[in-house]
This record gives structure tokens, C-alpha cells and sequence, in this order.
């Protein structure tokens, strides 16, 4: 009796509401061999009698009175399926399992990676037709999502998470500058925890840290450190060290890093964060190295950084966390013998203490899931946009980078645009780089008669060892604070994280520090060319100008 009210309330609330059924994801070219794990979502409510998924050569149809109340998963192969996520699907559409009910199927249904079409029907009625490429982008690992009726609003791959923005009002905090301030904070957040860190960075060699963290072990704090396992250059003799000394006070690390016929959500976990007594987080746009956390009056990177107090806040950073934790491709990170990084040698006297402040609105940014917050911010701009980059790479010849065609766009309208980039040795050195971006952005401005314009930063009298910020002001009111690279990789294939905040104090506070690297930095669009770029840069504004002019202009 208590199964068949069960069966009774399940028909109520799932097929009397009367939801359209639609596909909602699919994934056609996965990661494992043969792409045995392809697969079909469906969502909304009803009995699928009468449905079937086809892609003009084969298909399938639903057995006799199944239903969906929901969503519902239909795989090639049902254990192949669960190799890849963990659980068995719905249905499968070959019989490879008995763990797994069948559909009943036509002629084999195959998924062509690079061009297909997946069709719905209802009784005999087409209710919808997705195709690529077209409606999609064919690539290795895409998964496509239906989301407000739009296909791929974000580019997510296989294993990459789907956080949803959020926003957080009335927080406090202290907002903070390397190498100025960053140590102080960083030492007083860590000091201060009395039950949990959670710690997620993609460098770190810090002794310092290392040992505030092995301290705070000793105070019966539980503390769970995640690396990036496979950085650029592979992790040095001096992270090693750190993270060899982590784990032999029992702090268990562990490193993100594809393994043997694996893929790993990510291509870098770049993330610079810290969670503390699920209260607090700590995030910056630096490593946790002694470039980004130096002792007191010691030079460094330029970089920003904000320690927020709101336990809302630090859970949905948690949620991050513990989801990227869990991933298949993390492990133990067991390590060996390394040499302690040495400390810097070159005095800096700080400007730029740290300030507290209470009362913002943030919303975090997290990559690449809602990396696009970014785009939003930019896009808001009245009257002024401040954008301090370590370096800004175009997605192709002929196409801006994304982020910084919306700072254009922006100045288009009438908003002061200034753009400050790094003017390090390796940043400078080639063909097509930062001085060269900055001759551009200044000729783009110059030829449109618009309020942008670009500078390298002087770092001889700045001070600074490099300039590592990823960071933009907008209206003397926002401030983006990420470790979001702008290239093509860091905002759509990273795991990334920062925050937009919301406070005209801690605007002004980063405008300060802005403006004190803007002033002396190097204004001539010429720096370090020789006629070899300068033929390049003019061949590439003259080839951007063309496309803009033929796409905007008419």
C-alpha cells in the first residue's frame, strides 16, 4: 500500500506539472577510448512514451511507462559511463550492463565528433533539432549545456564544476597590496585560525607560510593544502621543500594532475586562495611565494589581495574547494627533499599599508565557470576602467582578447580606459608582447580619437620586481581581484578564482595603488622595438582596424 501511494504522489508531481521535455546536455566526443561514455540528457516531467532521441541514421525510443521527473541520463554504455562520473546512468542505449535498463533501440545511435545533429520527437513531431557545428562547438571533452534556452553560455569540459554567480552584501574586510602588505595579512589570517584551513594555490614555496601553517597544526587546526601538481616548469626544488615539510608535520597535501589515460578537469588549478574557520577567505592574485608574500620592507611582485569575513562568503568558496578536492585526478601529493627558497635580498619600503574596511557587496568570479562576471564588470563602466595586468594576449591576429575589446568598447562610449602592463625581461623580449600589445592599444586610441590609452610599467623606479597583478577598477567604485590571466587559457580552462567588490573605499585604496605605478611608467609606445616589431605591430593594427571598420562601420 505505502509503494502504491508512492507510485501515485511520484505521476502527481512529476507528470501533472506538464514540463516540456527537452535535451538539456550531451556530450559527443569524451575522453574515453571509442567514446563508449557519450550521452544525452533530458529534463523536464511527463511519461516518454511516444519520444524519440534519433540522429537521422539511428536512435532510440523509451520502454513503456518510464518517465521523467526531472532529469534523466541516457549513455552509450552504462559502465563506461560510470567510469568517467563516478555512477551508472538512467538508461543506456547499448546493452553492455545488467546493472543498467535499456532503451529500446532502432539502428545504432553514434555521436560524430567533429559534425552531427541529435533530433527529438514526439509522436512522430519534431519539438527539437541541435546540430554542429552550429548550434554547438565540436571539441574534445565539451560538454554542452541548454542553459535559458541558449546553448553553451559557458565553455564547460568534462569534470569542470557549474558554480552559479552569487553575491554577498554587508561584508567587511581588509584589502591589501604585495609586497607592501601582503605578509602581515597573510601571518594574522593564519595565526588566527582555531579550527580549519582550507588552502588551494598553484605555487607555493613560502617557508614562512609553510611554518605559520605547521604552527597552526600544533594548535589543533585542520589543515588541507591542494597544488597545482604540474605548474609550468614542473614544481621546483624549493616547493618541494614546502611541501615535503608540510606533509611530514601531518598536514596532508594533495596535487591536481592528470594521471595515466585520465584527464583532469583543468588544465592549471591557478587558483590563490585560503578558507579559514569557514568564516574567513584570503585571495590574491599571487602565489605564495616570496615574490608575493615577502617580509616587511622587502621587494616583490606587484599584486592585490582582500581578506573577507563572512561565513556565506567562505561557503560557497568551501563548496569550490571541497569540489575540486574530490576530483579523480587529485591525489596525495607525498614529494621529496628540496632547498628552501632564499628570502629577497632588495629593501623596498612599503606605501601602501593594509586597509580595513565593512559593508561591500562581492560576488565571487570562479573559472571557468563564471569567469564572464569579468566581461559584466567591464561592461558596466560610466566613466572610468583601470585595468593592471601582468600581460594581455589576443585570442588571434585579427581578435582582441575579450576582456580588453570590452575595455575598448567602453572607451568607445566615452569611459577613460588605462591600461598597465608588466615590463619584465620576458615580457618584453619577443616579437608580440606587452610593449608591443601596449603600442597597439595606444594606436587603436590615437587612430578612434578615444580616451584609452596604455603604459608599461617602470619597475626601476617603482621598485617592483614584476608587475603579477590581474586586476581592473571600475567607476572608482568596483574592483576585480583574481588570479585570472588575460589569454585565452586562464579564464575557460583554469580553475580560477577572485572577487568583484563592491565599496568606493576599497575602490579608491587600489586606485591609489594604481595610480602609483601608472605615474612613472614608461610612456613611449616604442620601448625595446626594433623595425622589425615595429613593421609587425603596424601590419597587425592595420589588418584590426580593417575588421573592425568593415564589421562596425557601414
Amino acid at each position: 500500500m505505502r509503494r502504491l501511494f508512492g507510485i501515485v504522489l511520484f505521476l502527481m508531481v512529476c507528470v501533472g506539472t506538464g514540463t516540456a521535455v527537452l535535451i538539456t546536455e550531451f556530450c559527443p566526443d569524451p575522453y574515453l577510448h571509442d567514446d563508449a561514455d557519450e550521452y544525452i540528457v533530458l529534463s523536464g516531467n511527463g511519461v516518454l512514451d511516444g519520444f524519440i532521441i534519433s540522429d537521422g541514421r539511428g536512435g532510440f525510443r523509451f520502454p513503456p511507462g518510464a518517465t521523467l521527473c526531472g532529469t534523466l541520463t541516457v549513455a552509450r554504455s552504462g559502465p563506461a559511463y560510470r567510469e568517467s562520473h563516478g555512477i551508472f546512468p538512467d538508461f543506456e542505449w547499448i546493452d553492455y550492463s545488467m546493472e543498467v535498463p535499456d532503451v529500446i533501440p532502432g539502428k545504432p545511435l553514434r555521436l560524430a565528433n567533429s559534425g552531427d545533429m541529435l533530433m527529438l520527437y514526439e509522436d512522430g513531431v519534431l519539438v527539437q533539432n541541435i546540430s554542429w557545428p552550429g548550434d554547438v562547438r565540436a571539441r574534445e571533452g565539451q560538454v554542452h549545456y541548454l542553459e535559458d534556452n541558449v546553448w553553451d553560455p559557458r565553455p564547460l569540459l568534462l569534470g569542470q564544476s557549474r558554480f552559479e554567480p552569487a553575491s554577498f552584501s554587508d561584508v567587511r574586510g581588509t584589502a591589501f597590496v604585495s609586497p607592501d602588505s601582503s605578509g602581515g595579512v597573510m601571518m594574522a589570517a593564519v595565526n588566527a585560525a582555531t579550527d580549519e584551513i582550507l588552502l588551494n594555490i598553484y605555487e607555493f614555496s613560502s617557508p614562512e607560510i609553510a611554518e605559520s601553517l605547521i604552527a597552526a597544526k600544533g594548535r589543533n587546526v585542520d589543515v588541507i593544502v591542494l597544488v597545482e601538481g604540474g605548474p609550468v616548469g614542473g614544481i621546483s626544488s624549493e616547493e618541494k621543500a614546502v611541501l615535503w615539510q608540510l606533509n611530514q608535520s601531518g598536514i596532508p597535501v594533495y596535487a591536481m594532475a592528470p594521471v595515466t589515460g585520465q584527464h583532469a578537469p583543468y588544465r592549471y588549478d591557478h587558483a590563490k586562495y585560503l578558507i579559514i574557520d569557514r568564516r574567513a577567505i584570503l585571495l590574491t592574485s599571487e602565489n605564495f611565494k616570496y615574490s608575493g608574500f615577502p617580509p616587511e620592507g622587502m621587494s616583490g611582485n606587484r599584486g592585490w589581495g582582500v581578506y573577507l569575513e563572512d561565513p556565506d562568503l567562505a561557503r560557497y568558496f568551501i563548496d569550490v574547494f571541497l569540489f575540486d578536492l574530490h576530483d579523480a585526478s587529485v591525489k596525495p601529493y607525498a614529494g621529496t627533499l628540496g632547498n628552501p627558497e632564499s628570502p629577497p635580498t632588495h629593501e623596498r619600503p612599503g606605501k601602501f599599508m593594509p586597509m580595513q574596511f565593512a559593508g561591500a557587496s562581492v560576488r565571487p568570479v570562479i573559472a571557468p565557470d563564471t569567469s564572464r562576471e569579468i566581461l559584466d564588470l567591464i561592461g558596466s563602466a560610466r566613466s572610468s576602467i583601470e585595468i593592471e595586468q601582468a600581460y594581455i594576449t589576443n585570442e588571434t591576429p585579427l581578435t582582441f582578447n575579450p576582456y580588453l575589446a570590452a575595455a575598448i568598447n567602453a572607451s568607445r562610449r566615452g569611459v577613460h580606459v588605462r591600461v598597465l602592463l608588466d615590463s619584465y625581461w620576458y615580457n618584453t623580449e619577443d616579437p608580440v608582447d606587452n610593449d608591443e600589445m601596449v603600442a597597439l592599444i595606444n594606436h587603436v586610441g590615437m587612430v578612434e580619437q578615444i580616451p584609452l590609452e596604455a603604459r608599461c610599467a617602470d619597475l626601476t623606479t617603482t621598485g617592483l620586481d614584476k608587475i603579477h597583478n590581474k586586476g581592473v577598477i571600475v567607476d572608482d567604485q568596483k574592483v576585480l581581484v583574481s588570479s585570472i590571466n588575460w589569454n585565452s587559457n586562464s579564464p575557460n580552462f583554469n580553475r580560477e578564482a577572485g572577487i568583484i567588490i563592491d565599496h568606493p573605499g576599497v575602490a579608491r585604496y587600489f586606485k591609489d595603488v594604481f595610480d602609483d605605478d601608472w605615474a612613472p611608467a614608461i610612456k613611449s609606445p616604442g620601448y625595446g622595438f626594433d623595425w622589425l616589431k615595429i613593421s609587425i605591430v603596424c601590419v597587425v593594427i592595420a589588418l584590426l582596424l580593417v575588421l573592425y571598420y568593415r564589421r562596425h562601420v557601414r
